[in-house]
């Protein structure tokens, strides 16, 4: 008998073994597969029902079950996130996006944890590749602002959050940044504008009433910064600084005013007295009055 004749029937054993094989590989992955979907499935009944620890231990069985399945490291990693454990969120969410390079969601999770542990650069990565991917979500974008807006690239942060308003992604706090930006570039003009419109979505934001004002005074125009530190005042009564600037705008202003001007200045010092911050500007307030109290006197007395 030929070696081709002997070697048939051991060709023929080795394909059927295969064939088997692979059916209880394929049975095995589908029971994997199912007992990964159905702990997932628990992961998020027990998130809804405020059960953080046990929805992780859900999680990590579906992962241990299904190493592929991207959305139990999403989640799993959005708890570590939650707990501030960043290290472990970290891991969650670059492995998502290494099992799965086409999840936007994904990219964008490991961009914000990437943020907040001040890793600025691996988080300008994550997102320009998560905005990549959909470039029709403002939010991507404005994520990728505040990191340019972290390192202090302020041409980046502009046309960034340029982008992000167009997609109607706007909102105070966008309109904020964008003003901060336009200011470190001496763009004035387009900087009030952007403080403005961040006024305008939300009235309460100190933040956009004091960068207003700031503005106004270095462009010694009093009475809009007087305006603008008055309402970051009402925004925020216990701010020493709005105060203080308030006192600044409205005395600049009108400096015979001197009833105005010391209950101003007096009113900054019993908001800032106790704050070891301010200090030494307390010290020199209360300098001040006395000069403004001396020359009431003498006005008086004209």
């Amino acid at each position: 008998m030929s070696k081709t004749q002997i070697s048939s029937p051991l060709i023929l054993l080795f394909a059927a073994l295969t064939l088997t094989v692979g059916l209880v590989t394929s049975a095995f992955a589908a029971a994997n597969a199912d007992a990964a979907k159905e702990s997932f499935n628990k992961g998020v009944n027990f998130e809804k029902d405020g059960k953080k620890d046990e929805a992780l231990l859900a999680y990590q069985a579906a992962i241990a079950a299904d190493p592929g399945y991207v959305d139990a490291y999403l989640n799993a990693g959005a708890i570590y996130f939650g707990k501030n454990q960043f290290d472990d969120a970290l891991k969650m969410f670059k492995t998502a996006t290494e099992k799965d390079k086409t999840r936007a969601d994904a990219f964008a999770n490991l961009g914000r944890v990437n943020y907040q542990m001040r890793k600025y650069l691996e988080a300008e990565t994550a997102f320009k590749q998560a905005v990549a991917l959909d470039s029709k979500d403002p939010e991507l974008y404005k994520e990728l602002a505040k990191v340019y807006y972290q390192k202090k690239n302020w041409s980046d942060v502009i046309s960034t959050l340029e982008k992000c308003n167009s997609l109607n992604g706007g909102d105070y706090y966008t309109y904020y940044l964008l003003g901060k930006a336009y200011d470190n570039e001496d763009k004035t003009n387009e900087a009030i504008a952007a403080f403005n419109k961040s006024i305008a979505d939300n009235k309460d934001f100190y933040y956009s009433h004091s960068s207003l004002g700031q503005l106004y005074l270095a462009s010694n125009k009093y009475d809009k910064a007087a305006n603008a530190f008055k309402a970051a005042l009402t925004a925020s009564p216990e701010s020493y600084r709005a105060a203080y600037n308030y006192a600044v705008a409205v005395e600049s202003s009108n400096p015979d005013n001197y009833g105005t001007n010391i209950t101003n200045w007096e009113k900054f010092v019993r908001i800032a007295k106790n704050n070891p911050k301010a200090k030494n500007d307390v010290a020199i307030a209360q300098s001040h009055i006395k000069d403004l109290k001396d020359a009431q006197e003498k006005a008086a007395l004209q």
